[in-house]
């Protein structure tokens, strides 16, 4: 039983702020803001610094989404940089899930969109060198993986299936054991010597190597060494998705996130709802309003399911990061990205040095559903990171991590920011529920009781957990705002988290 009584406050500056789930992720951000990087450039950075600092949670074999603010323009736009199926994807070859093949191991990887993905970032919005918004992830590879405790945290919890590769296994689990610092001595060190030389290459060629070329050729015989049976073509016609944003509203602010194969379309529709089913909100958040909001997600999980096929097995574990940035002149970034589950697929190409998505995870492994699976084909996914402006001029980036989880979060979050005016520090310490399907809503056991009994009167299914170090049962949100009448950046990282952070521009760069 866990008893924690924990505060993480908000990062205030006349700068930019980014947050990440990572600290040292979100200093390589910050900087690249002082050096006179825009917040696509910081996020960019922050991006690729994740990969080297969080390896297990996302990187150059994920995939993610990235909705962007031009201030400038006062408009915003989406990249979509999700997995594809490989072409020779055998649709008939999934009975039962034989062998969990599409959770574990080669066949369960999809075609990497990462790389692509942010090198469009760049080349659209970004103001820096390629080379430059890769200098950081780079110095912490050459560095070395620092395996503090929740570090070991994270590879013990994944220890029995990467145990069942060896290219994994001898990077992760040294002398076959999870690394452990030994009690007031200094945390052990994991050389990321592969994935530090591909960084290096990537950097010097430009992010179109990675799919065509020589890096794409180094990836493409690292991943047949271990089986995984991706082609030079999967990798050769990847193309990201980019679009303008209309936007939705909500109340009177209007809500910016991507309109594809993700759950932005379940987030607005969940706000729509809480809209009819709380026309007036209370002055703070009650038991009629939370009953509603866990309402809200019942209905748009039910349209979600029925219609977008989402995938049959929510208790799946998904392991995302994301991180939000502001900068000077009001841009903002909100950045989610995966390998999907933790370690994805668990292989870890033994040259290259890169951890491979289990994008195949996604898919409806039954046939004849919207979300089945087939070559070339994208899977619904559930990130989402969103925008709202507000009409008094607030800007704020917020997502989350957590699979399932996310929408929840999100949702929450933009309710206490407009509905009952909380600021980003107050938001971040709100008990919220978790709603990842239609059957059960799962309460923060620090509610007020009171708030706790009307839910349960209310709720049906309803359970109770304390939101902990681990495991997350809420979803990892973030948060960044920037004020365009002060000038000031806000950023509230995720709280329970040890390693989360939000980290101001320096002000005087």
């Amino acid at each position: 039983m866990e008893h924690w009584s924990i505060h993480k406050p908000a990062v205030q500056t006349q700068g930019g702020v980014v947050v990440a789930q990572h600290a040292l992720a979100a200093e390589a951000g910050a900087k690249v803001l002082a050096g006179g990087g825009n917040a696509v450039d910081a996020a960019i950075a922050t991006g690729f610094a994740l990969s080297t600092v969080e390896p297990w949670m996302s990187g150059l074999g994920g995939c993610g989404f990235m909705t962007v603010y031009l201030a400038r323009e006062n408009r915003s736009y989406a990249l979509e940089f999700g997995v594809r199926a490989p072409g020779a994807l055998n649709v008939n070859a999934w009975p039962g899930v034989l062998e969990n093949r599409n959770v574990l191991g080669p066949y369960s990887v999809a075609v990497p969109g990462f790389v692509a993905g942010l090198g469009e970032a760049a080349k659209r919005f970004g103001t820096l060198s390629w080379s430059q918004l890769l200098a950081p992830a780079i110095a912490l590879a050459e560095q070395g993986l620092t395996v503090d405790w929740y570090s070991s945290l994270k590879i013990a919890s994944s220890a029995a299936d990467i145990a069942r590769f060896e290219s994994t296994r001898s990077v992760y689990l040294p002398q076959g054991h999870v690394p452990m610092g030994q009690w007031a001595g200094s945390p052990p060190v994991i050389e990321l010597k592969g994935l530090a030389k591909t960084l290096v290459q990537l950097a010097d060629q430009g992010p179109a190597s990675f799919y065509q070329g020589d890096l794409a050729e180094r990836v493409l015989a690292d991943m047949a060494s271990v089986g995984i049976g991706l082609s030079a073509e999967d990798l050769a016609s990847y193309r990201v998705h980019f679009e303008e944003l209309t936007g939705a509203s909500y109340r009177d602010a209007v809500i910016y996130t991507p309109t594809g194969l993700c759950a932005g379309s379940s987030l607005c529709q969940a706000l729509a709802e809480l809209e009819q089913r709380l026309p007036n909100p209370p002055m703070q958040p009650d038991g009629d309003s939370t009953a509603a909001t866990a309402a809200s997600l019942q209905a748009a999980y039910a349209d979600r399911l029925l219609q977008m096929g989402d995938s049959p097995d929510g208790k799946i574990p998904a392991c995302t990061t994301h991180l939000n940035v502001t900068d000077r002149e009001g841009n903002v970034v909100a950045l989610t990205q995966t390998l999907l589950s933790v370690f994805g697929s668990r292989l870890l190409l033994p040259d290259t040095g890169i951890l491979m998505n289990n994008g195949i995870m996604w898919f409806d492994p039954e046939p004849g559903r919207p979300n089945s699976m087939a070559p070339g084909k994208q899977p619904l996914c559930n990130m989402c990171p969103t925008i709202v402006a507000e009409p008094a001029g607030p800007v704020t980036a917020l997502g989350a991590s957590g699979g399932r989880r996310i929408v929840s979060s999100i949702m929450q979050l933009i309710s206490f920011i407009i509905d009952f005016s909380m600021d980003p520090e107050k938001a971040m310490h709100q008990p919220r529920v978790d709603v990842s399907g239609v059957a059960e809503v799962v309460a923060d056991a620090a509610f007020e009781p009171a708030i706790l009994q009307a839910l349960g009167d209310k709720v049906a299914g309803l359970s109770t957990a304390n939101h902990g170090v681990y495991p997350s049962l809420f979803g990892c949100p973030s948060i960044a705002r920037f004020d365009p009448v002060s000038g000031r950046s806000t950023g509230a990282a995720f709280v329970q988290s040890p390693l989360a952070a939000a980290v101001a521009e320096p002000v005087d760069s």
